[in-house]
């Protein structure tokens, strides 16, 4: 394997040498904009937000007279405008600023050229993947290209990120857990974003939440709960949930634990058979029902590698998948062992990903990116994550159900019976609670006992 890495990174510096040159010599790419992530990129921020308010989006040079003309105008629209970025990313940074009503917004700005820099991006990503497929046949990597088009636009368009930011408030306004920040249309384009400003620490900072005396328990079942709703509920999932567009903080006024969540550029859509199919396959995760898991895996794409789809959607063992992943939790050699596959099985990983729905690809970085914020704060998928799960797709298929029957005697039985399996799982959980209750206070019985043994 190292053998192959090490061939694998000497061809790809030929192949960015030759195509550079290339490339160069035909004036489709400047080599020096070369890079498909590039942070920082923050010249001539300040003008460019005034430039698309004021003008028609063409670069303006940093310290030029037409800059500082900009500049001065920038003080018509904000009381106070922070140069330095609070945050920056490789497609735009965000400012803190100050409007001339006293309001204090975020301002995201794109950076200069990127639109531009995208396509070679873009490009420059195809031919390393062509690469990639000519010395490695086994491996299919075209969707990530595929996925990059599709995308990509989309995030490059802020208007289209505050429609979705406004929608996802909407969809789960009836968790007072959840803050969206507010956006501020007159003043926001497609290249620069206007919003409420809202401080926190980020959702993996175990030591802020300490700190601010907020439960990590609580925000990782509140961060469970609102994704489960998003996927198996809605079909509208944000699909970029890493700690710098996830917050905590205490809700001012109430002191009550609060999720911020950020940046709003990147959704995935869930066609409702794509939806419902999910929903019927973690069901059968939950349930340990294998004949389901083969079912729905294989509806998914999955084919005959549906034990290793069952393992990448659960981030467990096959032997944990058959036994039931909310029996036990994972450990450390199970965690090794998944590890070690994960390197074994690379050519059918990527056979895996170039057949399953383009949906799925995106369902798997935010369930790692989720998985990866669990790890972090030590509070890895429990049995009432699964069941607060289960619920979501109960009530899933029970709306599906009704809305495909004009019969009103069949309504009324379909929510019978979702009321009962909701019971049946309020039934379960508050027997797991009297059980780890039980448990608690025989292992402090028998601590008290150890403690007052004479020695």
């Amino acid at each position: 394997m190292a053998r192959k890495a090490l061939k694998l990174a000497s061809w790809t510096s030929m192949a960015l040498a030759a195509s550079g040159v290339y490339l160069y010599s035909n004036k489709y790419l400047d080599p020096n904009d070369f890079g498909a992530v590039r942070v920082g990129r923050a010249v001539a921020t300040t003008a460019v937000i005034s430039y698309d308010y004021l003008t028609s989006l063409r670069s303006v040079p940093y310290g030029s007279e037409e800059y500082l003309q900009i500049r001065s105008k920038i003080q018509d629209l904000f009381l106070s405008f922070d140069d330095t970025p609070l945050g920056a990313a490789s497609l735009a940074q965000v400012h803190k600023a100050v409007l001339r009503d006293g309001r204090t917004v975020a301002v995201k700005v794109q950076h200069p050229k990127v639109q531009a820099q995208s396509s070679k991006d873009i490009l420059l990503m195809e031919m390393l993947v062509q690469a990639v497929k000519q010395l490695f046949p086994e491996f299919e990597f075209m969707w990530l290209v595929d996925e990059a088009k599709k995308n990509l636009p989309l995030e490059l368009d802020f208007l289209n990120e505050g429609k979705n930011a406004e929608k996802v408030a909407q969809m789960l306004k009836h968790f007072d857990f959840l803050k969206v920040p507010r956006i501020y249309w007159e003043l926001s384009t497609k290249r620069v974003l206007l919003m409420e400003f809202v401080e926190g620490g980020q959702v993996n900072d175990r030591h802020y939440m300490e700190r601010n005396e907020i439960d990590v328990n609580e925000i990782s079942r509140h961060l469970g709960k609102m994704y489960s709703e998003m996927i198996f509920v809605n079909g509208f999932v944000h699909c970029d949930p890493h700690p710098g567009n996830v917050l905590v903080r205490k809700r001012p006024g109430t002191g009550k634990a609060e999720i911020v969540l950020l940046d709003h550029g990147l959704y995935q859509v869930l066609t409702e058979e794509f939806r419902l199919d999910y929903c019927h396959l973690w069901q059968s995760l939950i349930w340990t029902d294998m004949e389901r898991v083969k079912k729905y895996s294989q509806r998914l794409g999955a084919g005959d590698l549906y034990p290793l789809f069952a393992c990448m959607l659960t981030a467990r063992s096959w032997d944990s998948v058959n036994r039931g992943i909310s029996q036990a939790p994972v450990t450390s050699t199970e965690d090794l062992e998944i590890r070690s596959n994960a390197a074994n099985y690379l050519p059918q990983i990527s056979q895996l990903l170039n057949h399953v729905p383009r949906q799925m690809l995106l369902i798997f970085k935010t369930n790692d990116l989720l998985r990866s914020i669990e790890a972090t704060l030590g509070t890895r998928a429990s049995a009432s994550s699964f069941l607060n799960m289960s619920r979501c797709c109960i009530r899933a298929l029970a709306q599906h159900k009704k809305r495909n029957t004009h019969s009103f005697f069949r309504r009324t039985e379909i929510s019978f019976s979702e009321a009962f399996s909701l019971w049946q799982i309020d039934l379960h959980e508050l027997l797991l609670r009297v059980r780890g209750l039980r448990l608690a206070s025989w292992v402090s019985a028998l601590l008290s006992w150890l403690f007052a043994a004479p020695h």
